[in-house]
């Protein structure tokens, strides 16, 4: 069976170097060279975070990427896609505005910053895949235009899809508003009546106003719900959560997707696995980490990236008093969010030759 390499590093470093040209040195080694970039169009594809969380990426890490593509001639800009939920990244103003808070910007990342489905969220290219379930991906403009496709992930849980890694960041990272859309379509959520106290705040994290209050209850009207999930962070009573029957579904349209981000494209693919959340970047918030930090991995191949990212975490001790500390499945990602199956999208990623699970691992 055929293998991907995937290269590793640690966060160590001797006392006289400095963690930049440590990632540096392992970016090169790793192979981040071997493209032609030269008068390319080179997308940095990286969260920029959404306001009042903590975990996101550091801007270093694609400054550190954009130096590189520039030293051979490419033409970097760093780029993220609007949301679909309620929140301050949901249009290309609040949004640059908040990745400006987060750190990212010109000056920091020696490139430009551009949201790469435009203003409204709406600006994008419909990438024919005929998969089995997305026939014409929506993808952002900025990022279909591009020449290439380097992708750093904050690899952490997903309380959807199992984990957030390469994959999902190619998917629903480089997908416009209705292609986020469409990959949400079938991941609903339910409200459990008794927990819910009527607080409403649900109400207000609802961009596609799904949920309603009667009797100091909520109720979801699923014919609105996008399945977004942000009403799951949004809930201190943990009376919401997803309908996990469509969640398969879901993961297997965003494996489409990241195969039409990067169809017929070079790319590369970094994950950084440091303060392993147990959501995504998107909460407005910060969950204790459920692992010590690992490192840094990187490949051509996003699928054997994020096993490898998947195996590695699996294999940590877990922090007492975080959301894995319980008991539940090995797995350390569904035992954080029950319900999810991460080896579903990577599965379905294999099945379309978007790349192989099975890798060879090169420590450096």
């Amino acid at each position: 069976m055929t293998c991907s390499k995937v290269y590793y590093t640690d966060f160590h470093h001797g006392v006289e170097d400095n963690f930049i040209e440590k990632f540096e040195r392992f970016l090169r080694k790793a192979g981040i060279e071997e493209l032609d970039y030269d008068r390319k169009f080179t997308a940095i594809k990286i969260h920029f975070g959404e306001y009042g969380n903590m975990v996101y990426l550091r801007p270093g890490y694609a400054r550190t990427v954009a130096s590189i593509v520039k030293e051979h001639g490419g033409m970097p800009f760093a780029v993220d896609c609007n949301t679909l939920y309620a929140g301050r990244r949901k249009n290309a103003l609040e949004h640059l505005d908040t990745a400006a808070i987060n750190g990212f910007n010109p000056l920091s990342l020696g490139c430009n910053v551009i949201i790469g489905d435009g203003l409204k969220g709406d600006d994008d290219v419909e990438i024919p895949i005929d998969g089995e379930f997305v026939k014409n991906a929506k993808i952002g403009r900025a990022i279909a235009d591009a020449d290439i496709i380097i992708t750093i992930n904050h690899f952490k849980c997903h309380e959807m899809a199992g984990i957030g890694g390469a994959l999902k960041n190619l998917a629903m990272g480089c997908a416009s508003r209705r292609g986020k859309m469409e990959q949400h379509a079938n991941g609903k959520v339910q409200v459990e009546q008794d927990k819910c106290i009527g607080c409403k705040k649900c109400t207000k994290m609802c961009a596609a106003e799904a949920i309603s209050v009667e009797d100091k209850k909520a109720s979801v009207d699923e014919s609105k719900c996008t399945g977004c999930g942000l009403c799951i962070a949004s809930c201190h009573y943990d009376a919401i959560d997803a309908v996990y029957g469509s969640l398969d579904e879901m993961c297997k349209k965003m494996a489409e997707y990241a195969k039409a981000s990067i169809l017929g494209k070079p790319s590369f693919h970094i994950n950084i696995i440091a303060d392993v959340s147990s959501s995504c970047d998107c909460r407005p918030n910060c969950q204790q980490p459920i692992v010590p930090n690992v490192g840094i991995l990187a490949s051509f191949d996003p699928v054997a990236l994020d096993v490898a990212s998947s195996d590695f975490v699996n294999e940590q001790i877990v922090i007492p008093g975080s959301k894995a500390d319980k008991e539940g499945p090995d797995d350390i990602f569904t035992r954080t969010n029950p319900g999810t199956n991460w080896k579903v999208a990577t599965e379905h990623a294999e099945k379309i030759g978007m790349g192989v699970s099975k890798y060879e691992l090169i420590k450096i």
